[in-house]
C-alpha cells in the first residue's frame, strides 16, 4: 500500500507487519482479478502474470494448475474476493439512491463484489439520474442503484475525486509524517478526526 509521492501507508504496513494477518500487504498483485471474479459470481479467477513470483510461496489457497486449452504456460487459480463493505465517494446521486460513478468503473465492480455498499457523494440531484439524456443508452451503465445515499461535499478530501478537485498535498504529507509512529497518528485522529465529530 503506497501514499505514492509521500512514501509507504505508515500505519497499513504496521499492521501487515504486527502478526494480526500474515497475508496482509500480499495481495495486492492479485487483487485487481479476485475483485471482478466475486463481482461476476464467480468462485475462482483466472491470472497468468503471478508465474514467477515470490507471492506464491506465501499464498497456499492460490493454486498453479496446467492450461486448460493445451498450451504449455501454466496459470494460477485466485478465490474471488467477498469483502463485507465497499465504502467509495462518487460525483452525484439522486433521491432514490441511484448513484453516478462517471468513468470510475471500478468503483460498479466494488459495488457488485461486496455483499454490502456504502456510498457517499458530492451533491444531490433532485430528478432521477435514470431519466437524464446523459445517462441514456450505453452511458446508463455508469448508474449504480442504492438504497441511500448521502450528500458529503469534499468527500474525497485529502484525496482527489476526477474532474472536481485535486488531492490536498500539504495534508497528505503531514499525515505521512504523522502517521509514522503510533503516537503521531493519534495526534492526528484527534485533530482532524475527533475534533470534527465533536464540532
Amino acid at each position: 500500500m503506497s501514499l505514492g509521492e509521500f512514501g509507504p501507508a505508515p500505519r497499513f504496513h504496521r499492521g501487515g507487519h504486527g502478526g494480526r494477518d500474515p497475508h496482509q500487504g500480499r495481495d495486492l498483485p492479485g487483487a485487481p482479478c479476485r475483485v471482478p471474479g466475486s463481482g461476476e459470481r464467480r468462485a475462482v479467477h483466472a491470472a497468468a502474470r503471478l508465474i514467477g513470483s515470490d507471492v506464491l510461496a506465501h499464498r497456499p489457497d492460490w493454486q498453479v494448475v496446467d492450461n486448460p486449452f493445451g498450451n504449455d504456460d501454466p496459470i494460477v487459480l485466485l478465490p474471488a474476493l467477498k469483502p463485507d463493505v465497499a465504502l467509495f465517494h462518487a460525483p452525484l446521486a439522486d433521491r432514490d439512491g441511484n448513484i453516478w460513478i462517471g468513468r470510475d468503473r471500478e468503483l460498479a465492480t466494488m459495488a457488485h463484489a461486496a455483499a454490502k455498499t456504502v456510498v457517499t457523494v458530492e451533491k444531490l440531484h433532485d430528478g432521477n439520474l435514470l431519466r437524464r439524456p446523459a445517462a441514456r443508452g450505453r452511458r446508463a451503465r455508469r448508474l449504480l442503484s442504492w438504497r441511500r445515499s448521502r450528500s458529503r461535499p469534499n468527500g474525497a478530501w485529502p484525496l482527489a475525486l476526477a474532474d472536481h478537485y485535486p488531492p490536498d498535498a500539504a495534508h497528505l504529507a503531514e499525515y505521512a509524517r504523522l502517521a509514522a509512529t503510533a503516537e503521531g497518528f493519534a495526534a492526528y485522529l484527534d485533530r482532524y478526526v475527533h475534533a470534527q465529530r465533536a464540532a
